[in-house]
């Protein structure tokens, strides 16, 4: 992941207070990250995170913000989002919620460029009030689930396969060889 524990934990808050409270879960989340990073990297030809995309049964997952929300829910005093979330789990269902443990702040949102807060509000605006199950669906949709194995690596050069992406296949070469230097 190539992206600042402070920046990480204002896209969390951004998502608490743009998308309906009702329905942003642990799952619901990581779709929102998948989104986030993809349709940034069809648009502008990198993603936000660097994440490395596991496809699971559910959909694309995060490893590394996946592990640290996980963190959130089983340690909170010791998480590295302590201060950021809280992970509750309403009587009588399955889903783990996403709280917020504060507002998004001025300072939060100067950390994203112009691009990344268009980014942030189109995945919003398209999922925020959708329920887990539609967000996964959409995911299912995408060429970069569909080509990957199960719980294996989705590579992000899958993206060009989408007709909605606008990066050339010399950029996604770059990020690849980027991505592979990360790890």
């Amino acid at each position: 992941m190539k992206i600042s524990l402070k920046k990480l934990k204002a896209i969390i808050l951004y998502f608490c207070e743009q998308t309906d409270p009702k329905f942003l879960g642990k799952v619901k989340l990581m779709k929102l990250f998948y989104f986030l990073d993809f349709m940034h990297l069809k648009k502008y030809g990198a993603p936000i995170t660097f994440d490395r995309y596991v496809k699971l049964e559910h959909g694309p997952i995060p490893t590394t913000i996946k592990n640290l929300v996980d963190d959130a829910g089983y340690d909170i005093e010791h998480s590295l989002l302590a201060d950021t979330i809280d992970i509750e789990r309403p009587d009588g269902t399955r889903m783990y919620k996403v709280v917020p443990r504060r507002r998004l702040t001025e300072d939060d949102l100067a950390l994203f460029t112009e691009a990344e807060r268009e980014t942030l509000a189109r995945v919003c605006a398209r999922f925020g009030s959708n329920n887990t199950q539609s967000i996964e669906e959409a995911s299912h949709e995408e060429a970069p689930w569909k080509e990957s194995e199960m719980l294996q690596e989705i590579p992000y050069t899958l993206a060009l396969k989408d007709k909605d992406c606008n990066a050339s296949k010399e950029e996604m070469d770059f990020l690849q060889n980027i991505v592979e230097g990360i790890s």
